[in-house]
């Protein structure tokens, strides 16, 4: 019963995963404009994500634009949208094998077979935790380093965004998840065995004649010859 607990407990935490990880694919909040210099009094706010840049203004106005050509996007951008989708992707399978792999379902027989298959979901889990820390430690790193560089002019600077964030929770609990899943053991063959063989029905016991039914038989030739009488005496 604790087994099929601590089972829920890394499916619902990948699954948590999984979704914060396609909001903050989704979300043009990667990086928005840094307020710092002449920039701290401004009318608009510039935002970037893995699809699309907006604008957002003062007066209540949010603009966005989709990315055109993906050949002409830089590579980290580039990088980070295949590592994304290799996240979510991933998440969905390791939801799926989960599923038919837990305790508490009923889509496959009870086994080393169905146990696989949840360790398979926390791999699954736990490979897509990891794609999406490297892809938010990488852009982090690339963000950092360009808000600090003395050759970009300060309007061109930017500050990390919210989907930064959720990736990080979100990747967080996706390995946890899958780390929670692979530590869960299936049951020892031995211990299923065991009621069978037990179950196993009991020889007959050899039948022996009860000793009131012993003197119930006529006596041969030979027990009576034994017993010093001979039949020639009689005869």
């Amino acid at each position: 019963m604790a087994n099929m607990w601590v089972q829920l407990l890394g499916f619902f935490l990948g699954l948590l995963g999984l979704l914060g990880a396609v909001v903050s694919t989704l979300i043009p909040q990667w990086r928005r404009t840094a307020f710092v210099g002449s920039n701290i009094i401004t009318a608009t706010c510039y935002m970037k994500g893995l699809w699309m840049d907006c604008v957002w203004h003062s007066t209540g106005i949010y603009q966005c634009e989709a990315y055109r050509s993906m050949l002409a996007l830089p590579q980290d951008l580039q990088a980070a949208r295949a590592l994304m989708v290799f996240s979510c992707v991933t998440s969905v399978l390791a939801v799926a094998l989960s599923t038919v792999g837990m305790k508490c379902t009923h889509c496959a027989e009870e086994g080393t077979s169905k146990h696989s298959l949840a360790r398979c979901g926390g791999v699954g889990f736990l490979s897509a935790g990891l794609s999406c820390l490297v892809t938010m430690c990488w852009t982090t790193d690339n963000t950092i380093r360009d808000f600090y560089s003395p050759q970009l002019a300060i309007a061109m600077k930017y500050e990390i965004g919210w989907s930064v964030y959720i990736g990080y929770v979100s990747g967080s609990l996706s390995v946890i998840g899958g780390v929670v899943l692979c530590s869960t053991r299936a049951k020892s063959h031995l211990r299923r065995c065991a009621p069978t063989l037990n179950a196993l029905p009991q020889l007959a016991p050899t039948y022996q004649p009860h000793a009131a039914y012993s003197g119930n038989h006529t006596p041969s030739l030979t027990s009576v010859s034994s017993s010093g009488y001979r039949l020639s005496d009689y005869v």
